[in-house]
């Protein structure tokens, strides 16, 4: 039991090598290499039930999620060795595992919620496609995020996107975003959004502090880009979205619209779907698009693994087309986008 954690542990170190983030490689890497049973909150961690990785629990990330949020509560100790410090491991290890000794009831508590961030650089893929779609119909659309955690990507009309040498998004944009873009230029559009709402089991209200809290704790310290756009974003959301099984809520919102494209989109959201909850989508998403019409399209973005690298991959579904578009890849954080879409 105890080699399952540490090996959680160790991968997700490489996953926040690979991401950018030397600090989490760190700590993760300490994590696994000290951690040890004997306390309530060690003997929790080793006796883990279920899968620990990325895939499953993300057991590290609710731990290094829950030490984050305990510097960003003011914990002394932790603030010292947290960036922009750059303690060597002994100085590290001391304040974590001091933390982790007096403040173990914190821990338990905040290890049995799962890590929810809300990367608003993913937007970037959601402002080419509502380019791609703007360009190709020329309707208002409806969006429907699905896995929407607080909501900052349902605006992403409001946020600007510098890439292949050119802007597009609003002037006064809330936020811009700007991911190393390789590939094919976007189509010059300007998409409208009629309507905007989105889904998650556990909402996150970022407007409330708790929520800002929740959001912050489980960006990585070391990148403060993602935290300075994540607090622009969370500035554009004026209340979070609503609660519920994404694929119940959805079937209740695939009527069409006349003179409006339906966008359902996810971004590393319905790869974590239980897979009858993913059968039951995909045919209900294809019985919709059974129904639509040039003047009342439907399209099905999404943003997920699909067991190949770098990133993940952007697919584009279309109706009454029928079309699957494979737009190309995509940085799990949005860093860089190789854009295969149309002109």
């Amino acid at each position: 039991m105890t080699e399952r954690l540490r090996e959680a542990l160790r991968f997700q170190a490489e996953a926040c090598a690979d991401l950018g983030s030397p600090f989490m490689a760190q700590l993760c890497t300490l994590l696994a290499e000290r951690l040890e049973p004997g306390t309530l909150l060690t003997d929790r961690l080793f006796g883990w039930q279920g899968d620990l990785g990325l895939r499953g629990d993300s057991v590290a990330l609710r731990l290094a999620g829950a030490l984050h949020a305990l510097k960003l509560q003011g914990h002394t100790g932790l603030a010292q060795v947290y960036p922009p410090h750059q303690p060597d491991e002994k100085e590290l290890w001391k304040a974590v595992a001091a933390a982790l000794a007096s403040e173990a009831v914190f821990f338990i508590r905040r290890i049995d919620s799962p890590p929810q961030t809300n990367e608003v650089r993913r937007a970037a893929c959601l402002i080419a496609v509502g380019h791609l779609l703007d360009a190709r119909f020329g309707l208002p659309l409806n969006i429907l995020e699905l896995g929407a955690s607080a909501g900052l990507n349902l605006n992403w009309d409001r946020f600007a996107l510098e890439a292949g040498g050119q802007r597009f998004g609003p002037e006064d944009a809330v936020l811009t975003l700007r991911p190393d873009w390789r590939g094919l230029p976007l189509p010059a559009a300007n998409p409208k959004i009629a309507e905007r709402a989105g889904v998650d089991l556990n909402p996150v209200n970022a407007r409330s502090e708790m929520g800002r809290l929740r959001l912050l704790a489980y960006l990585w310290p070391d990148q403060p880009e993602r935290i300075a756009l994540t607090e622009a974003g969370i500035g554009a959301v004026t209340a979070p979205p609503e609660k519920g099984d994404a694929i119940g809520w959805l079937a209740g919102r695939l009527a069409p619209k006349p003179g409006h494209i339906r966008l359902i989109y996810s971004t590393i959201a319905w790869q974590y779907f239980p897979r009858a909850a993913q059968d039951r989508g995909e045919r209900l998403i294809r019985e919709a698009g059974a129904t639509a019409t040039f003047e009342s399209p439907l399209a099905w973005f999404g943003m997920e693994t699909d067991g190949q690298s770098p990133g993940a991959a952007m697919t584009l579904r279309l109706w009454p087309s029928c079309e699957t578009l494979s737009l190309g890849r995509i940085d799990f954080h949005g860093r860089w986008i190789d854009w295969t879409g149309p002109v």
